[in-house]
């Protein structure tokens, strides 16, 4: 076997190992993003679907929310008009968190119908609202 033919397929082993990594590292971190019911949806359709990590975007349930601030656990009811879940998030939550608010979780569904959020996300309606001009 001469030079040449070694050099390709040690390229090809060299490319074919780096694809292999690059893709099982997409498919590591790359998250769905859900509404509640789209959630709903997938679950039903697939029941192996609990305990895969979700970006879920809802609407915070007035007077849902519940803070247990030794542990500094947040919980809640997140929707989005059809389907609600109950979310539970350890760790600080933002200072745009209130009622009535949208928020995007990240997390997984446990097999209980809970949504464990391991990031909370808030959106802060003055900064999305137009300005009036004067």
């Amino acid at each position: 076997m001469n030079a040449r033919t070694r050099f390709f397929i040690g390229a090809a082993l060299v490319v074919g190992t780096v694809g292999y990594l690059m893709a099982s590292g997409i498919k590591d971190t790359g998250v769905y993003f859900l509404t509640p019911t789209e959630l709903a949806t997938r679950v039903s359709a697939d029941p192996s679907f609990y305990n895969v990590g979700v970006k879920m975007g809802a609407r915070v349930v007035t007077g849902s929310i519940q803070r247990d601030v030794a542990s500094q656990t947040v919980t809640f009811q997140a929707t989005d008009g059809q389907q609600t879940y109950p979310v539970v998030y350890r760790g600080l939550a933002p200072d745009t968190f209130t009622d009535d608010v949208d928020v995007v979780v990240e997390g997984r569904l446990m097999q209980d119908g809970t949504f464990r959020a391991t990031t909370l996300l808030a959106k802060c309606g003055s900064r999305y609202e137009t300005m009036p001009k004067a």
